[in-house]
């Protein structure tokens, strides 16, 4: 096994923050990984960074009315926050619009380009006149051929989810001007992935049928049995790495064809700073490369970006990708477009010091091999049982007692306490599992260790002994001494916030994983520790339905015709709504209530009496505009004075999306004045 470690995370893509299902499908088990390595004392390089090419940034700016790198830089800040805040240990946390990545993605294409790699192809595509550029698959909608939706994009019809080729679309126009695109010859550099199936059958099929996983392992295969055809590793889009040959004016690098490339230029940038040689880690043998991804990346990292690695002919391929599959939420697919979804960011704030909560939820339910289900309450049930109940307990009555009885000092025991090889079998089993990307079941070595250390206080009860058995008390929270620092070391990986409270309370350093995998003693007899702290503090009902009640007034806000309609108001019943009293009016008079800049004092004939109003209008109306307008009153509003002025009633306004009012008024122009309304 080899000593250097070169691990990926997926790039996020920076057009909106990060949610659980990313953190539980890849930058956790990524993090836990890359943690454990380095404690087993391997050269670990962790790398990731922004994602900030590509169509739907473009969109999203041209929505906002910003340019594309206000877009990056935005959820550039707030995700690389999200990931230090959550204790992902990236050596390197980059971004695809740095100048090393734009010169590392040109030069691997330049190379590909020099050796022959890539075929140049002409097809048509649709372009805009107006706009004067060619069009990408989201930027061209119609009416799909399929359910007849006529906002199909040319890509995919979101309303049946049908795949689509922008020339399916029927009436196809582009969302740029609106006009309807024409047909135009445009030329491509592809790469032949059919080329290289022998060579990627070679090498996972038949190389790594053993070790892979096997929901990443039968993707492939699926992939590889249907045949691969040439993709275009070029767009003509103005958003990009520019495609440097002299006669690609326009025209960009794939937005997969540049990203997996991050990983090699944010090295180069880690490797830069730190004295390192980036080639060490890419382009050896002694180098293990472990890319951590979600199950819709695989293609990318098992077939595409291999494709180009082995074109290229100087990178070595990866060792492992161990794609996790999805995270659900409250059994609902997380969605971004539909905000279902509980935010990196947000949950920071909701529950500032409980970063290792999270980390724990997630990764005891993380999706390693199927698609498992987050839900709030059991969140609440880790956090309180688990961690609290089981993990904090146990921590906390081991630093009590000892300062207890003890003065804080760690009594004499014997070195040779069976109890004590509990440690070293955790750190072992836990080992094993992490190195078969087992995070579940490591995670549960660990719990099982805190739970022995429970059972064994709570058999020896050293509360009880040390009044007529002192020697028996002492070993025992000896012992309790031995396990909580064993807890200390090992939880790292998982649970690094805990873990650097507990390794100050007991006031250890970190030790290597060889050490306690083989070590007796942790901690030695008349080691003075510190003042215990509660690791972990319970979480109330109050804190999780106020969670759940987001989440359900997300939903109420989805199923929102209007995302800027106001929320309902509360329930009355049938009884309050017949006393209302809605009638058509005319006014009569209108003028401006002095000193007031958005009244108006208005005259109306209700038919049933000709009263006055003061109406908050005067900032949408002149006084000339309204006079002879027909609207409708609430008859039955009890008189107030406004301004001196006695109003009796109130007439039914809207607002238009301009911030401006407009009346309520009824279809027939001819509509008597005193009609109820009802």
């Amino acid at each position: 096994m080899s000593n250097r470690k070169m691990i990926t995370a997926a790039l996020p893509y920076a057009n909106g923050p990060v949610h659980i299902g990313h953190l539980a499908g890849v930058y956790i088990p990524a993090d836990v990984y890359a943690r454990f390595q380095r404690r087993l004392g391997k050269d670990v390089a962790f790398i990731c960074g922004s994602d900030e090419h590509g169509i739907p940034i473009t969109i999203r700016a041209k929505k906002e009315g910003v340019t594309p790198q206000d877009i990056v830089d935005k959820y550039h800040g707030i995700i690389k926050k999200s990931f230090a805040d959550l204790g992902i240990s990236f050596d390197e946390y980059s971004r695809t619009t740095s100048p090393k990545h734009y010169e590392t993605s040109q030069d691997f294409f330049k190379v590909l380009y020099e050796k022959g790699k890539f075929t140049e192809e002409v097809s048509e595509q649709y372009f805009d006149e107006q706009a004067g550029e060619f069009l990408a698959d989201r930027y061209i909608v119609g009416t799909c051929p399929n359910c007849g939706n006529e906002n199909a994009y040319g890509d995919q019809c979101e309303k049946c989810g049908s795949t689509l080729s922008p020339s399916e679309l029927i009436n196809p126009k582009s969302m740029l001007s609106g006009n309807v695109p024409i047909l135009k010859d445009t030329k491509n550099w592809y790469l032949p992935l059919n080329e290289y199936e022998d060579f990627l059958n070679e090498w996972i099929i038949e190389g790594h049928k053993d070790d892979w996983k096997p929901n990443v392992y039968g993707q492939v295969k699926s992939w590889l049995n249907d045949g691969l055809k040439p993709r275009a590793m070029t767009r003509d889009l103005n958003w990009g790495v520019p495609v440097p040959l002299p006669d690609a004016e326009g025209k960009v690098l794939y937005v997969w064809f540049d990203a997996p490339i991050g990983y090699i230029s944010f090295t180069k940038e880690w490797a830069e700073k730190n004295g390192k040689d980036w080639k060490d880690y890419w382009q050896s043998e002694g180098s293990d490369l472990v890319h951590f991804i979600g199950k819709d990346n695989i293609v990318f990292h098992c077939i595409i970006f291999p494709a180009m690695m082995k074109a290229h002919g100087d990178y070595i391929m990866p060792k492992n990708v161990p794609a996790f599959e999805f995270l659900n939420l409250e059994n609902d697919k997380i969605s971004t477009s539909r905000n279902w979804a509980v935010w990196a960011h947000e949950y920071v704030e909701d529950f500032p010091g409980q970063q290792d909560v999270l980390r724990y939820a997630l990764l005891s339910s993380a999706p390693e091999t199927k698609d498992n289900n987050f839900t709030w309450k059991d969140f609440q049930t880790k956090n309180n049982s688990e961690l609290v109940g089981i993990f904090g307990n146990f921590i906390n009555r081991v630093a009590v007692l000892i300062h207890k009885y003890y003065d804080g000092v760690v009594p004499q025991g014997d070195v040779n306490s069976p109890e004590l090889k509990e440690i070293n079998k955790a750190a072992a089993e836990i080992s094993g599992f992490l190195d078969n990307y087992e995070f579940r079941n490591a995670l549960s070595a660990l719990m099982n260790l805190a739970r022995f250390g429970n059972q064994y206080l709570q058999n020896e009860e050293p509360w009880k002994t040390i009044k007529d058995n002192p020697e028996k008390a002492a070993q025992s929270l000896f012992v309790g001494a031995q396990i909580a620092v064993g807890l200390a070391q090992l939880c790292e990986p998982f649970m690094p916030f805990s873990s650097e409270k507990l390794l100050n309370m007991f006031n250890v350093e970190k030790k290597s994983w060889s050490e306690v995998e083989t070590q007796s003693v942790l901690i030695e007899t008349g080691h003075k520790i510190n003042e215990s702290s509660l690791l972990f503090s319970k979480i109330e009902d109050n804190v999780i339905e106020a969670q759940v009640q987001k989440l359900e007034d997300t939903k109420q806000n989805n199923k929102k015709t209007n995302p800027n309609a106001n929320p309902m108001k509360e329930e009355i019943t049938f009884d309050d709504f017949t006393k209302i009293d809605l009638r058509t009016a005319t006014i009569l008079e209108a003028e401006k209530v002095e000193k007031a800049d958005k009244l108006l004092k208005l005259t109306v004939d209700t038919g049933v009496d000709v009263r006055t109003v003061v109406s908050g209008i005067a900032e949408s109306f002149t006084p000339e505009e309204i006079i002879g307008k027909q609207v409708m009153i609430l008859l039955n509003l009890a008189p107030r004075k406004i301004r001196g002025i006695e109003s009796q009633g109130m007439l039914l306004l809207t607002t238009k999306p301009d911030g401006k009012l407009s009346f309520v008024t009824p279809d027939d122009s001819n509509v008597e004045n005193g009609i109820e309304i009802g």
